[in-house]
């Protein structure tokens, strides 16, 4: 039986990393429902970006 490949100690340290120091969200939009979102943020470069600017201008507006 052929063993698995390991993955390389870059690519272990990699996973390590984001499992210890960050968390991930996802989000479905529905595409009839919801597509004036999706057409906002197909418009935009940075969705990342522009999310998080979103999330801390209402933070800085009406705290947590």
């Amino acid at each position: 039986m052929a063993r698995k490949k390991q993955p390389s100690s870059n690519v272990r340290a990699s996973i390590k990393y984001q499992h210890d120091n960050t968390k991930l969200y996802g989000v479905r939009v529905g595409k009839k429902t919801e597509a004036d979102i999706i057409a906002k943020l197909d418009s935009v470069d940075n969705k990342q970006g522009y999310i998080k600017r979103l999330i801390r201008e209402d933070i800085a507006k009406n705290g947590f």
